[in-house]
């Protein structure tokens, strides 16, 4: 790091391969370019060839074009990471353009302001629908089903966001794209890397796994964020369930939390009201280092970004309090 605290450009990575999953914006797009300026091959994975939506720029495509201009090593893999067929497509592709995967960042989440049809993530177009194949119209028209069904919920209770309202297929696909998907890469990958005889798997969390933590509670009545976060706290289970066995063959298996809001455009969506932002370079290399842990000493564990950048502070966790 520089005296500013921004990561300084090196080799740490160098002969590596590395999967960062939703890596077309925000922190994936950070990971994957810190991580392709230290020397590794990266594999670019996200949903968006082509922007859709003002709110949120940036495709696989870009990211791996910013990574080749500087000279690094990248191949862009769209997918779908609630399709089972494009989390196998994943690592296949990775391993036929890259090689061998020694790094697996599961950064991947369902955001705000949501996600486009297939086709319209795939040509930016608003009017992509209209041509999308039959099994997308019929997921578009159960999707409008669900949202007419929510909205008279919604209108009855008052709160949109409310566990009343929130549809199964809504909290389903959080899982479907964050747990799920992780599950199987990390499958997928660790035998690659028990070959080699060491890697990394690295999964971005979030303080909302801990919310709204236990009661009573002082505002009762507001909701928490029941799929995220949910979804995020099934990803620490699974991280040091998968740690224990992969600890045997010298690979650190650790979930990574910022430890306070990073300036992206999901965050952008949802925290109107901050002004004090972490940038997503300096989480980024906090990400890099988590790759990089020794797997005897910081194996199954959830890390704090800060922690990683300040280890001489001490371990502070999340630093805005409740």
């Amino acid at each position: 790091m520089s005296a500013a605290g921004e990561p300084v450009a090196g080799a740490r990575l160098a002969g590596r391969t590395a999967i960062v999953t939703g890596a077309s914006r925000g922190l994936g797009r950070a990971i994957a370019l810190a991580f392709a300026r230290e020397g590794a091959a990266v594999a670019v994975v996200a949903r968006t060839e082509a922007q859709w939506n003002e709110r949120l720029p940036g495709t696989v495509h870009e990211v791996v074009d910013e990574i080749e201009s500087t000279g690094g090593r990248a191949v862009a893999v769209p997918a779908d990471l609630a399709r089972p067929e494009d989390v196998e497509r994943v690592v296949e592709v990775t391993h036929d353009r890259l090689g061998p995967v020694d790094i697996l960042i599961n950064n991947a989440a369902l955001t705000v302001p949501g996600r486009p049809s297939a086709a319209r993530a795939a040509t930016g177009n608003a009017t992509a629908n209209s041509t999308a194949s039959a099994t997308s119209n019929d997921a578009a028209n159960s999707t409008a089903a669900d949202s007419t069904a929510t909205a008279k919920r919604a209108k009855a209770t008052g709160d949109w966001a409310s566990f009343v309202n929130f549809p199964l297929k809504g909290f389903r696909m959080h899982f479907e794209i964050g747990l799920f998907a992780s599950y199987r890469l990390m499958q997928l990958t660790l035998p690659d890397m028990i070959e080699r005889g060491g890697g990394a798997i690295v999964t971005i969390s979030s303080y909302a796994a801990f919310m709204p933590g236990e009661g009573p509670y002082a505002k009762p009545g507001s909701p928490g964020p029941i799929a995220y976060g949910g979804n995020k706290a099934a990803l620490h289970h699974l991280t040091s369930c998968v740690a224990v066995e992969a600890q045997a063959y010298g690979i650190a298996v650790n979930a990574l939390a910022p430890s306070e809001p990073v300036l992206t455009p999901g965050t952008l969506g949802t925290g109107a009201e901050e002004t004090d932002w972490a940038s997503p370079e300096s989480f980024a290399e906090a990400t890099l280092r988590a790759a990089l842990a020794d797997p005897a000493t910081t194996n199954g564990q959830l890390l704090w970004s800060d922690d990683l950048l300040h280890p001489e502070l001490g371990r502070r966790g999340w630093l805005r309090g409740d």
